[in-house]
This record gives C-alpha cells, structure tokens and sequence, in this order.
C-alpha cells in the first residue's frame, strides 16, 4: 500500500507499507508527524510563511478516530470535507495513481526493495507541471461530481 501526501509542486512524503502492514489511526497519526516534519524541511517558505496547510484526505477509519483528529486540530490544518466513496475527487486517485496504474501495465516485482526503486524512478521522472496539473483540476473534478450528483465517471 501506498501512502502519499504531494502538492503543485510534487511529492511531500511517502511511506510504502510491506504486504504485511496496514493502516491504523496510530500509524496514520504517525504519518501525518512525519508529513509535518516533511513539510518543514521540503516546504520551509511556505511552513514559515502560513504555518497552515488545507489537506484533503477521505473518511477512512484511521483518517478520523480521535487521535487523529486531536493532532489534526494541534496542527491547525485544516481539513477539507470528503464525502465518502468518492475517489472521483481525490488527485491521488484521479491523477496520481491513474498515471502511475498506466506506468505499471507490465511491470513485475520480486521484492519490496524493486517496487521501491520502481517508485523513487517514477517520482523522480515526473516533472514539475504534472503535479500543477493534477492540482489545478480539482475545481473541474469537484464541479462534475456536483453535477453528476456524486456518480463515478471517468
């Protein structure tokens, strides 16, 4: 499992679970530490200058249990509503991964260590208007959502 925090201006952090792991709230409340932590370090114009971050992210079980919830509300991020089942307005699912599924038509991996370094090359080999890209279509996507009254489309 993939976890991936990114932005216009490209990935923040990311965690690649082992086939083993899952997500919990404790996992993701740690998670989020080391976004917060990442953000500092990849985005210190911005931490120094808003110290606030719009963070969109669904409804998942370890998304809102109350540690999760508590830290979120330390931090001051604020939290954009979600509703649920509705991948068509997430950039992860409708931009993100979309071309990452498309990049991994063929590909076979033997070790956690390869999908990694499969993972790393494909990060790096996006460029900067990708990510714009992916960001700046939220407003259509959300306005299609609206207008299809929440069914999946393509």
């Amino acid at each position: 499992m993939l976890c991936i925090w990114w932005d216009q201006r490209g990935i923040i952090y990311y965690e690649l679970l082992k086939p083993s792991e899952t997500i919990t709230g404790d996992r993701y409340r740690l998670q989020l530490l080391r976004l917060n932590q990442a953000l500092k370090k990849k985005r210190s114009e911005w931490h120094n200058r808003h110290n606030k971050l719009i963070m969109l992210h669904d409804n998942a079980r370890p998304h809102v249990i109350k540690p999760v919830k508590k830290y979120l509300e330390g931090a001051k991020w604020e939290i954009l509503p979600h509703p649920p089942y509705s991948p068509d307005i997430s950039p992860s699912d409708f931009h993100l991964f979309r071309f990452m599924q498309s990049a991994l038509s063929g590909e076979r991996f033997n070790s956690y260590e390869g999908i990694k370094k499969w993972l790393d090359e494909w990060i790096a080999s996006k460029k900067p208007d990708f990510f714009i890209r992916g960001i700046h279509l939220l407003p259509e996507r959300w306005e299609k959502v609206v207008a299809s009254e929440g069914a999946y489309f393509e």
